[in-house]
């Protein structure tokens, strides 16, 4: 049975920045996933895809970010159970916990936190016929790496932040890139819609607004989608294209997690963000995108918050009656679990009042 003090559900960044905050405390963290290698959706889903919301980074890619998270973290040598599952979560009278994996591995640990993301996930597909003929033949759901669209013709369909991004992000790889949205105002950043609408009136982007995608064409590969304008005596359009990417979203799961008791809402964990982010179930905390609580922001950087916050309270949990006094990194430095220490190399300032 692997033991630690902190057992940690989800490898993404938000679990990864809890390894950081908690090794402050000197606390020990193990993390589940059931993905083959740390850093969730970043790693898994969109690497190569540019996050522009990180303080100190204008633009880092999200495979950048996760490798720079456990960069930090190696101090604190956090342990994996990685290509696993969290299934079975169980409350001993002393109130820590055992958590078995679906592959039988038990976890033994006095705090348990989740951090889970969105759960488990499926990309929301659009109602087109023959959607499925052309998936791996030039439909696809994600985009991992942005060099498969180099000089070729892209469709990307959809609202949001990540049809925004990688609409900008392909402008200068792909050699023709067009968006179709249903609607004519963006769910995205404004900062992403008006870039979008900048590189639409210099030609960089094909805009298609109130429009959507309504069939494809092509005999083995894909080579033309059928554009439909909402208007309905406008005549659909044929757009010819290498490769179509709708991007509405994930359908998120929470899985197992669902059936250990918490209190769910909208399939998310109710946690009491006055305070420290537990669960109704004591000794358990829910963190980053799989929480939700009045005014919540499903940002890496809401995360990474509540990760901070979150530990000092563990730490209470885990060391009863212990008084913990917090010290700054720019102080004291960082000292992992063997003794190491990363000396600060910022300058203090103190104010004096």
């Amino acid at each position: 049975m692997i033991q630690t003090d902190i057992l940690i559900i989800g490898a993404g960044p938000t679990g990864l920045f809890t390894v950081f905050e908690a090794g402050l405390l000197k606390l020990k963290c193990h993390l589940i996933d059931a993905l083959p290698q740390p850093g969730g959706q970043c790693s898994e889903i969109y690497p190569k895809k540019p996050i522009y919301d990180i303080p100190a980074y204008p633009e880092i890619l999200a495979g950048d970010l996760v490798d720079r998270l456990m960069e930090q973290i190696k101090p604190f040598e956090p342990g994996f159970t990685l290509g696993e599952r969290a299934e079975d979560l169980i409350r001993n009278e002393d109130g820590s916990f055992i958590v078995t994996t679906n592959k039988g591995t038990e976890h033994h640990a006095k705090v348990v936190v989740i951090a889970g993301g969105l759960g488990s996930f499926e990309p929301r597909k659009p109602l087109i016929p023959n959607l499925s003929d052309f998936e791996n033949r030039g439909v696809a759901y994600m985009i991992k790496d942005p060099e498969i669209y180099r000089d070729k013709k892209v469709v990307i369909a959809g609202g949001g932040d990540s049809a925004l991004d990688w609409a900008i992000f392909l402008a200068d790889v792909a050699s023709d890139v067009s968006l179709v949205h249903r609607r004519n105002e963006f769910r995205g950043a404004l900062d992403s819609v008006e870039k979008a609408s900048e590189f639409a009136k210099l030609g960089k982007i094909q805009l298609f607004t109130e429009a959507e995608v309504k069939a494809l064409e092509g005999k083995d590969d894909l080579e033309a989608v059928v554009i439909h304008p909402n208007q309905p005596e406008s005549e659909p359009i044929l757009v010819e294209t290498d490769y179509f990417i709708p991007l509405f979203g994930l359908s998120p799961k929470l899985g197992p997690i669902a059936s250990w008791g918490l209190e769910i809402e909208k399939n998310a964990i109710k946690v009491n963000n006055a305070k420290d982010y537990q669960t109704n179930i004591p000794g358990v905390f829910a963190i980053g995108d799989v929480n939700t609580y009045e005014g919540k922001l499903k940002l890496i950087l809401s995360g990474f918050h509540e990760a901070a916050v979150m530990c000092q309270y563990a730490y209470q949990i885990i060391n009863p009656g212990k008084r913990y006094v917090m010290k700054y990194t720019t102080v004291g430095g960082v000292e992992g679990f063997d003794g190491s220490k990363k000396e600060a190399k910022k300058e203090v300032i103190r104010s004096i009042n």
